[in-house]
């Protein structure tokens, strides 16, 4: 009997460590295209089991970033994967990455799904899923996810609900104010300061120096005659060109924390100033710490990210 108990003991454990991450994207989709890719990310990585994409936030308050995102789900096969839009948003303007491939819909075209107000739509999503199970991966202003802890009873909500905030903001150890935190201080400055699970941040620097190579999008995405990412990436800029993989990097740790791509800092609480630069305050018991990425590792890692951005769906 006890060898009986045992066994179950050991299939349970087993089976809760295999259990995928149900991860949340927080995305200002549409100002740089590595956010699109990291999208593909996701969606392979739930093909391969490794995790399962609930929810897309928007923080760029454009009505085609909403449209992308459904086509891009429905690309491969999960259209009915909720998007969240910003209200007020502090980056409406559109973009050739988001207005080609929406203008010229491909036959698997969106499911045209209304999306929903971010900060509800992470309320919702949050109540219904187990405790500990939800990573969020925030690629783009701190907005929705600053929004949400003004919601009442949300920071206690988070505290069960959310084991993680894989982030790419700011660059480390110090440097220049970052894109996605100068341009909303406040809302950086709340979620660093009041959140209260861990968070993990890619910095500028990590994927400042992993490229990625235009001629894969040439050469690894053309398996179907239209892939909305591949035409993304063609409209945001002149091609060819390789581009950082900013967002492609969080979303790496996030799934695979202990794939040995990367490497952590010290703990402790990210301190945003007035112009938006970031710097870690040391301290054993903070919750908050970045990646550093080893330059041997830089190719690697980069591969991983290609690899990943780029496989076909399963039919």
């Amino acid at each position: 009997m006890i060898r009986i108990l045992s066994c179950l003991l050991f299939a349970s454990l087993t089976a809760a460590a295999a259990t995928p991450p149900h991860i949340i994207f927080d995305t200002d989709i549409g100002n740089d295209i590595d956010d699109a890719l990291a999208l593909a990310m996701l969606h392979t990585m739930e093909t391969r089991g490794e995790c399962k994409l609930i929810g897309v936030t928007i923080t760029k308050d454009n009505p085609n970033a909403a449209k992308f995102v459904d086509i891009v789900n429905t690309f491969y096969g999960r259209g009915s994967i909720p998007v969240g839009v910003v209200k007020n948003g502090k980056t409406p303007n559109d973009s050739a990455m988001l207005s080609v491939p929406v203008k010229h819909q491909p036959p698997y075209a969106a499911t045209n799904n209304p999306p929903e107000e971010a900060t509800a739509l992470l309320l919702r999503l949050l109540k219904k899923e187990k405790n500990g199970s939800v990573i969020i991966v925030q690629v783009g202003f701190s907005t929705n996810l600053a929004r949400l802890l003004d919601a009442p009873g949300a920071a206690a909500l988070i505290k069960k609900k959310v084991k993680l905030i894989s982030l790419m903001a700011g660059e480390f150890p110090a440097g220049k104010a970052e894109y996605n935190v100068k341009i909303d201080i406040p809302a950086a400055k709340k979620v660093f300061g009041e959140w209260p699970t861990p968070i993990v941040t890619s910095g500028y620097e990590i994927g400042r120096v992993v490229l990625y190579p235009g001629r894969a999008i040439l050469e690894k995405f053309n398996y179907v005659e239209s892939h909305p990412v591949a035409e993304a990436y063609k409209a945001y800029m002149k091609m060819p060109y390789d581009r950082p993989t900013w967002d492609l990097t969080a979303v790496l740790y996030a799934v695979r924390p202990n794939g040995g791509y990367f490497t952590l800092s010290e703990p402790g609480t990210v301190m945003v100033d007035g112009e938006g630069k970031t710097m870690l305050k040391a301290d054993a018991k903070g919750r908050q710490r970045y990646l550093i990425l080893d330059p041997a590792k830089r190719d690697s890692v980069r591969d991983v990210l290609v690899e990943l951005s780029s496989a076909a769906p399963k039919k």
